[in-house]
């Protein structure tokens, strides 16, 4: 009877070896946790100054195998995703968009700046545009609150804004003068980089008025919310 009931436990201690040595026995953490470098983001995010960011809003991906197969998959998956949105993505600017300045009844003393995606290819809005009337020698400041939470991409055929608050309401501006001629310069993907060629969009014949308060928001998807400011 001591032989009999021996038989199974060591029956059972030798499966058990046997499981844990050829992996039948361990978990797949490959299938049960997608490797974050297979997911594909299509929406970059806005960094700091200073520097370049990219976020996962809008990403799509697709599910690894198992075992070491998802490992590799995951890294080419990286790869491929990589070369994918570099040779989609380009920044807009002014040889692949149309731009236009149109001052605006509500809010007083505002413009609003449309840019009209008219390639064939998606495109970034990084940052905020940068405004030169006639011949100014200095940079109006940016709405720092305006700041989107990713940064404005156009597919073809699709706009973005930015609001252009031109003078103090209450007349406390200084150096006041009236703009005949209107520059609109874009950034690449780092601030204060060259984004390619600008745009020179008309202005009413009159002029725009303009004073030391002068105010740019960051590119936005909404118009709305470019007039907010």
């Amino acid at each position: 009877m001591r032989k009999y009931h021996a038989l199974p436990v060591a029956l059972l201690s030798a499966l058990a070896l046997t499981a844990c040595q050829d992996g039948t026995g361990t978990k797949d953490e490959g299938a049960a946790h997608p490797d974050p470098a297979s997911v594909t983001a299509t929406t970059t995010h806005p960094a700091e100054d200073g520097d370049s960011g990219t976020g996962t809003s809008g990403a799509t991906g697709t599910q690894p195998t198992k075992g070491d197969e998802s490992e590799k998959g995951g890294k080419s998956a990286k790869g491929e995703t990589a070369k994918g949105a570099t040779a989609t993505r380009v920044s807009c600017n002014g040889s692949n968009t149309t731009v236009t300045a149109q001052p605006v009844r509500r809010p007083l003393n505002h413009m609003l700046l449309t840019v009209k995606n008219t390639g064939s290819q998606m495109c970034d809005l990084t940052y905020y545009p940068v405004l030169r009337f006639d011949e100014m020698q200095w940079v109006p400041r940016p709405v720092k609150d305006s700041k989107p939470q990713a940064v404005t991409t156009l597919a073809p055929g699709e706009s973005g804004y930015a609001g252009v608050s031109l003078s103090a309401a209450d007349g406390s501006g200084e150096w006041g003068t009236t703009g005949h001629k209107l520059t609109v310069g874009f950034q690449g993907r780092t601030p204060n980089s060259d984004g390619g060629p600008s745009a020179l969009p008309a202005l009413p014949a009159k002029g725009v008025y303009y004073d030391s308060t002068l105010t740019v928001t960051y590119w936005l998807r909404d118009m709305d919310d470019a007039l907010t400011y």
